[in-house]
């Protein structure tokens, strides 16, 4: 049961926005006395963040159970050993921390645990009789950020969820990822955040299937692309095009080419040329792995790198700088087209296909070819979806338009295959007695930052508006005047009430001003308030919920089912 006297705890509120603070979540978590920096990056949870983080970390804990998970708890600190037989100890750079003990033997602070719990399954399960398995657990990890910001959504000490599951086979693993990904929808629906489960790039880990949880915000770091009737979601490079381009019945024209000094991007040239800028071909090259690729999209459209580096499923696919451009293709930047071009493989978006009488670069220093034809003047290795979709697109799923949102990513599933059982020999026995290589997932969710995700999303220009599934407390009483006994001890009868009611109370018994406690209450956002005052010799309270403004008086009598209606609604 939580209850809590102000007198007695640790809730140190500030009037003024700290200066380092850059936006709502960090500010506001700072300000209420929920949180506090010891380093960049690095934060103490005080008394009221602590316990918002426990309240998300129940709803995790009875969702993850219920999806057949179980909890275990591993080690923070982590031989390199481990991280040298997957091969991450060097690839994982400088945002693993690494540290060597007394006898100068290697370890990382743990970033994430697939290594150990690899190695855990890896010596203690050896038949398939024991898989499927599914373990989880909530813990602190440290990650050396270049840049921590934006205060728990970007840290470098933060607490998470990571689970891991093994099976013998793809079927039984696709099933315990649906029901993690229920279980995952479950948990932020019951944080109350506004969210979509969005496809995802599996980056360098391979395979297909990965979906980020996104909570909408303005601050996000990535664009999400999202259908405006349909719940279809995607991170903008993955998103496909199924845009249908028709080519227009203009004749073909001849080419020719023409000057165009010191124009060299497609808005100077367009304007120049007086053409829109869905007539020009943007010519940009690309290193795939260790090629060089020319890619061609419309003036009016974006490379998308991870459709490109798919097309070629690629590790690497990187846009080359002027210089070596210059190496490459004999010419600078701004005046690169297809047109002549031998010692590259070229390809295209689908956009290009359909361009008629079209303007590209000429190869040459202020020179551009207009009436430029695909096929005709210049061949293409293969046309793709290699653009960025765009607003307005249609939706992938045939349903809507694309919008476009900022999300924060506060969890990640995923299907690792066999990733890890391979370079860390994880294999059991089949049916048949044959060694095999077990199957895994993993899944992440950022619960310190969940918690600063729902900060985002719950606030006005008071203070914070928890909801109430996750709020540090469910009633917040205040004693106006301390010095007055009617209203102090009324004050403790309600308290002491609510609590054997099973309600999480804070009760405010400080001698401040009524000014400071109302102003500390609407800053901390604890959904209902219950003011005792001058009415408190008559057993009458003022009763204030938080979200909307809504006041009441009511009779100290009637309190409980009047606050276990507004809880309910809330």
């Amino acid at each position: 049961m939580y209850d809590m006297k102000q007198s007695m705890t640790l809730i140190p509120t500030l009037r003024e926005v700290p200066a380092d603070a850059e936006i709502k979540s960090h500010q506001l978590l700072l300000r209420a006395g929920f949180i506090r920096q010891n380093a960049s990056g690095v934060y103490s949870y005080l008394p009221l963040g602590r316990k918002v983080l426990q309240k998300i970390e129940e709803i995790i804990r009875e969702e993850m159970d219920n999806a057949g998970a179980v909890e275990l708890l591993m080690p923070a600190l982590q031989q390199a050993e481990l991280w040298q037989e997957s091969g991450r100890w060097y690839t994982y750079g400088p945002e693993l921390m690494r540290l060597k003990d007394r006898h100068e033997r290697e370890f990382a602070l743990g970033a994430t645990h697939e290594e150990v719990i690899t190695s855990l399954v890896r010596d203690e399960v050896k038949s398939y009789k024991r898989l499927p398995l599914t373990l989880y657990q909530i813990q602190t990890k440290f990650r050396d950020e270049k840049r921590p910001r934006f205060g728990l959504l970007r840290g470098r000490e933060f607490v998470m969820k990571d689970a891991y599951s093994f099976h013998s086979s793809k079927e039984s693993l696709d099933e315990v990822y649906e029901k993690i990904f229920q279980a995952y929808s479950n948990i932020f629906r019951r944080c109350g955040l506004n969210f979509r489960a969005v496809i995802a790039d599996s980056g360098a880990m391979g395979g297909k299937d990965t979906h980020e949880f996104m909570v909408l915000s303005d601050v996000g770091e990535d664009t999400i692309a999202y259908s405006d009737t349909s719940d279809y979601a995607a991170n903008i490079e993955m998103a496909p095009v199924v845009v249908k381009y028709e080519k227009d019945n203009e004749p073909m024209k001849e080419l020719e080419k023409v000057k165009t000094e010191n124009q060299k991007t497609i808005e100077e040239v367009s304007a120049y040329l007086n053409v829109d800028k869905k007539k020009c071909i943007k010519s940009l090259l690309f290193k795939v792995d260790e090629s060089y690729v020319l890619v061609l999209v419309r003036g009016d459209h974006e490379v998308n790198d991870i459709k490109l580096k798919n097309l070629f499923e690629a590790s690497t696919a990187d846009l080359v700088d002027a210089e070596e451009t210059k190496k490459i293709l004999g010419v600078s930047v701004g005046s690169i087209g297809p047109i002549h071009v031998n010692n590259v493989e070229i390809v295209a978006d689908f956009a290009v296909e359909a361009i008629t009488n079209g303007v590209c670069g000429a190869n040459e220093e202020h020179f551009h070819y207009i009436n430029v034809n695909p096929g005709r003047d210049f061949k293409v290795a293969r046309y793709a979806d290699l653009r960025f979709i765009q607003e307005g697109d249609p939706s992938p799923d045939g349903q809507g338009k694309i919008l476009f949102a900022k999300g924060i990513e506060v969890g990640h599933v995923f299907k690792l295959g066999t990733r890890y059982s391979e370079a860390m020999n994880a294999v059991y026995l089949d049916e048949n007695g044959k060694s095999q290589p077990m199957i895994m997932g993993c899944y992440g969710i950022g619960v310190s930052r969940t918690l600063a995700a729902v900060a985002e999303q719950f606030n006005d220009e008071k203070g914070l508006v928890w909801p109430a599934n996750i709020a540090p407390f469910h009633v917040h009483v205040i004693a106006v005047n301390m010095k007055d006994e009617a209203q102090t001890s009324l004050a403790e009868e309600i308290y002491t009430e609510l609590q054997r009611n099973r309600y999480e109370v804070l009760l405010d018994d400080r001698h401040e001003r009524p000014g400071v406690k109302f102003a500390d209450a609407d800053l901390i956002g604890i959904p209902v308030r219950v003011t005792v005052g001058k009415k408190a010799s008559e057993g009458i309270v003022e009763v204030k919920v938080r979200k909307t403004g809504e006041m009441q008086e009511i009779h100290k009598d009637d309190l409980l089912p009047a606050l276990a209606d507004i809880l309910k609604n809330l």
